[in-house]
């Protein structure tokens, strides 16, 4: 991997800052630097229940940002939110076969109450389709009901051998949207409108890129007729889902009994849709902008835009943190989040190491000197670089330094998305990309015995069908299946890779 934004990889003097951290370099062990850094930034803890994490305030502070900008575009479009118990009972879950075989292997279930067993177990939720369904058939009964158009925020839990902090544990948190309509025009533009949201939402405040696309069949969530991802990619090459987008049908609809009168005075089931951004969306952030030294925050989510340090001695320390909070409140007057590191008893440069591994966007140094000179030094997160400026210059162009910073974290990971993206017509350049670490776009039949052939013999699955307007990889195009010579499918390349 190449060497941005202060990475360390590369480079000795590097490396062995960052071996001061604690942290491992990336190029060394990818996952050990990943959760090395959930722990010393502060982010996650492991916690005494099995496969579970316990997220700390600042890995909170990330996700209260995350849940204040989708709800708040949720409720925009017309969106309401709800609250359903955790416990489902089992046979709700047993209403939809599709649904079971998902999700089969996952469940957690609740056999007893105290010592008395119970009649029907329940099922701690892997995904509220049944619940919904179930009440949604005691709500409607006319068209002019619809749509439905809800949503919650809350845990859900499945079972995971293999366990990462925010990634894969046994619960994880999230916000899964669920809509009822009338017809399969309105419930797809609603799926179309949902992906869309959480397109721009990668992009424009995570400096995320993500590829919009259909998944293949055998990819698809369990019940559902077509389901739609944003998938980005990780440092290390891999791939991860980072947002979903269903269109249901009517499958929950007759499962549930969810159905309606029409203008028309016929009986009809209602076309459904279900759509989610879980807490994995943070480990995107981490392993798309973070190095050898830690987080690199997207400004535009992070909990702390700017750190003040003040820098000063014993007998004027205090007057130092007295004067940061001045400095505080005249960027917080500019809409910035900040925090002054009051800490005493600990070296700056402890304190620098500290935020850096954070990854906080910018960091700012006022010492006793700046202040008779009227400046202050300021560094970004993303480079290595310090300037002094005047004081009242780098409050007034905090945001604009922070929104460069944005743009910079964007066009690092595109350039990165792009760079390990190549395409393969045939099997045995498709194998060495793979086990390169790239993602690697070819042409494929369709096939769902193809497709699990590839998935054993090079551990890779396919990421999605770019949509025709996608802003990454959407050309049209005709081939042969790169692993068994049949006839291409889909009408262009499909998008293969290693995930998370």
């Amino acid at each position: 991997m190449t060497n941005e934004g202060g990475s360390g990889q590369g480079n000795k003097g590097n490396d062995k800052k960052a071996q001061q951290y604690g942290v491992t370099p990336q190029s060394v062990d990818f996952n050990d630097w990943y959760n090395e850094v959930v722990k010393k930034a502060d982010l996650a803890d492991n916690s005494p229940v099995a496969g579970a994490m316990v997220v700390r305030p600042y890995g909170s502070a990330l996700w209260e940002n995350i849940q204040r900008w989708l709800d708040d575009r949720f409720k925009a479009t017309g969106h309401e939110s709800l609250i359903f118990p955790t416990l489902i009972p089992m046979g709700f879950i047993m209403k939809e076969a599709d649904h079971v075989e998902g999700f089969a292997p996952e469940l957690f279930t609740v056999s007893k109450i105290g010592t008395e067993e119970l009649a029907e177990p329940y099922v701690m939720r892997p995904t509220s389709e049944t619940i919904i369904g179930h009440m949604w058939s005691g709500w409607l009964n006319s068209y002019r009901d619809l749509p439905f158009l809800h949503y919650q925020w809350g845990s859900v839990f499945r079972a995971e051998l293999r366990t990462k902090a925010f990634l894969r544990t046994s619960e994880f948190f999230w916000h899964e949207g669920h809509t009822a309509h009338a017809d399969e025009q309105e419930a797809r533009a609603e799926v179309r409108q949902q992906l869309d949201l959480y397109h721009e939402f990668c992009r424009d405040v995570l400096a995320l890129p993500v590829v919009r696309g259909e998944k293949t069949a055998s990819e698809r969530f369990a019940g559902a007729v077509s389901t739609y991802s944003i998938e980005g990619m990780m440092r290390d090459g891999k791939a991860l889902q980072s947002g979903t987008s269903h269109y249901l049908g009517q499958n929950f609809s007759r499962a549930f009994d969810v159905k309606f009168q029409t203008r028309e005075q016929k009986e009809e089931f209602a076309h459904t849709t279900s759509w989610a951004i879980s807490s994995r969306i943070i480990g995107a952030i981490i392993m798309t902008h973070g190095d050898d030294f830690g987080l690199m925050m997207p400004p535009r989510i992070a909990p702390i835009q700017v750190v003040i340090i003040p820098v000063g001695r014993k007998d004027n320390f205090d007057e130092m943190v007295q004067e940061g909070e001045k400095l505080a409140a005249e960027l917080r007057a500019h809409g910035i989040r900040v925090k002054v590191d009051k800490r005493d008893g600990v070296t700056n440069g402890f304190k620098y190491n500290d935020w850096e591994l954070k990854g906080v966007p910018v960091r700012v140094e006022l010492g006793p000197r700046d202040l008779e000179s009227g400046v202050v030094v300021v560094k970004n997160r993303s480079s290595n670089e310090k300037e002094t400026l005047p004081r009242a210059e780098a409050v007034g162009g905090m945001s604009a330094r922070l929104d460069a910073i944005h743009d910079y974290l964007l066009k690092r990971a595109t350039d990165f998305l792009l760079e390990r993206t190549v395409e393969a017509d045939d099997y045995d350049t498709f194998k060495a990309q793979l086990e390169a670490g790239n993602w690697v776009r070819a042409y494929h039949c369709g096939a769902a015995d193809c497709e699990k052939s590839i998935k054993e013999d090079t551990k890779a699955t396919t990421r999605n069908v770019p949509m025709d307007d996608a802003e990454f990889f959407s050309q049209h195009g005709e081939g042969q299946c790169v692993k068994c010579g049949q006839p291409s499918t889909y009408g262009k390349r499909v998008i293969f890779g290693r995930q998370y």
